[in-house]
């Protein structure tokens, strides 16, 4: 790793503790209604009869290994020790879709017991990387309407309309509130605060989340997709970063974050041709780098050959494909590129010591930089967001 890396990483920890202490939402169990506590709610939960649960085969083989990788990953992991963060809200996201395809009560009371610790010790919402969590939260409030649970969501949103910190074209900063860098934008944040606009908006049928995210992805595109499709790490960031690196968890993130969008305003009887037209093109380029032979993507992924092959993007892009797929934004032609990338995430993942399911091959947090930079990230077995990553995969392809 360059020494500039080694700097950058150990400022990127200081942003985290200084957004911490400048500002953001910070939740307290007792901190008051929530905005949205006034609303009608009637509590719903999950069906076998939902269509979404039907759709996804819930008897089938590939619910079965999502299954067994969520169990896994529960009993080695209690949910009361993890960190409000990314990695983990990607795990919860993935347990809130197995949840509603199994109805299996023990996906619901890890998840439910992570917000529950969370609410009782305090959260931060500051940076993008703190916005996953609130999906949980928003689930939990769909089967409960318990008014703490709206108020995580509230908290988010407020922090993506009011807080966070954005370029001079309207972005939202990745960094949130940091006062330490000028705005920037990360591509990773299109998922990260992009799944909260988008399932409050299908859930409140307000207009705001989606036209936020609507904005917000072409104003990203705007300023990070190149031809003839791929997204750019970042955009306004004074680390040195090689022009023509594409970074594929990165590009994987827009994919999956992109169709799930689109998905919620064809439930609308809506459109939106920019963010369609631009997810063409991006998917146009993703299919185009597909390593034939393995199923996977490489970790940079214009350079095959030079790094290495990666489980969660791989995941993420079968996650995007087959939602675009499923809901007739993609033609059958990309059914081939979804199965070879299932099989590839299949080769993934070993058995352990007791015969259960390990994700593997998921590459470590990765810093915007050089090609050396993203070289030098070691690739990691277990990873929150790797397994997520996975589940939700396992999830969206079944039943296609």
């Amino acid at each position: 790793m360059s020494r500039w890396s080694s700097r950058l990483r150990a400022v990127l920890v200081a942003v985290a503790a200084s957004a911490a202490a400048v500002g953001g939402c910070t939740g307290e169990p007792d901190a008051g209604q929530p905005a949205s506590s006034g609303a009608e709610c009637t509590p719903t939960s999950p069906s076998a009869d939902d269509a979404f649960a039907r759709e996804r085969a819930p008897d089938s083989e590939s619910i079965a290994l999502a299954r067994a990788i969520a169990d896994r990953w529960i009993a080695e992991h209690p949910a009361e020790a993890l960190p409000w963060d990314w990695g983990e809200g990607t795990v919860m996201l993935s347990l809130v879709e197995l949840y509603r395809v199994t109805q299996h009560s023990p996906y619901r009371d890890y998840y439910r017991r992570y917000i529950d610790h969370h609410l009782e010790y305090g959260y931060e919402i500051t940076t993008s990387d703190r916005c996953p969590p609130a999906i949980a939260a928003l689930e939990l409030h769909e089967e409960t309407c318990a008014a703490p649970y709206a108020k995580v969501v509230d908290d988010v949103l407020r922090y993506l309309y009011e807080e966070a910190r954005r370029t001079e074209q309207g972005g939202i900063s990745h960094l949130g509130v940091s006062p330490l860098f000028e705005p920037t934008l990360w591509i990773d944040s299109l998922f990260m605060f992009g799944n909260v606009l988008v399932r409050a908006g299908e859930r409140s049928g307000e207009a705001r989340p989606l036209d936020e995210f609507s904005n917000q992805f072409q104003i990203f595109a705007s300023l990070l997709q190149d031809e003839p499709g791929l997204f750019r790490h970042a955009y306004d960031w004074p680390a040195p970063q090689d022009p023509d690196v594409y970074w594929a968890r990165g590009n994987a993130w827009v994919t999956a974050a992109g169709y799930e969008y689109l998905r919620v305003r064809a439930g609308r009887g809506e459109r939106d041709d920019a963010v369609a037209g631009a997810l063409e093109r991006q998917v146009a380029a993703v299919l185009g780098a597909q390593d034939q032979d393995s199923g996977l993507w490489w970790t940079v992924m214009n350079r095959p050959g030079e790094i290495y092959l990666e489980t969660s993007a791989t995941a993420l892009f079968a996650v995007g494909l087959a939602r675009g797929l499923r809901h007739g934004f993609l033609d059958a032609s990309v059914r081939p590129a979804i199965d070879r990338a299932m099989a590839g995430v299949r080769s993934r993942i070993e058995e352990d010591g007791s015969g259960r399911p390990v994700v593997t091959g998921t590459s470590g947090p990765t810093t915007v930089g050089k090609l050396e930079d993203y070289a030098a990230v070691e690739l990691r077995d277990d990873l929150s967001y790797g397994v997520g990553a996975v589940i939700l995969a396992l999830v969206e392809t079944s039943g296609l």
